[in-house]
């Protein structure tokens, strides 16, 4: 699955174009590389996602292409 497709079925971010901006200016890297929108994530991978206000590292643990809202947190795991 592509990350920008991953981050809004996980709902960490709320739309794809919003994921895909993101990507596209820098603001994502998985496994310590920059990626583009198109990047194919993978179970395992350590995503860190940089915000104004700070970052959001996570690995995913799970890829599902539909997942109801309360069950979206169960694809990825936050790491500190």
């Amino acid at each position: 699955m592509r990350i920008d497709k991953f981050l809004k079925v996980s709902r960490i971010l709320k739309r794809r174009t919003v994921a895909q901006e993101a990507a596209e200016a820098g603001k994502i890297s998985v496994n310590g590389k920059e990626v583009k929108p198109a990047y194919r994530v993978k179970v395992g991978d350590v995503v860190e996602l940089s915000f104004a206000t700070g970052t959001l590292k996570f690995r995913v643990k799970e890829i599902r292409e539909t997942v109801k809202k309360d069950e979206a947190s169960s694809l990825y795991e936050v790491v500190v």
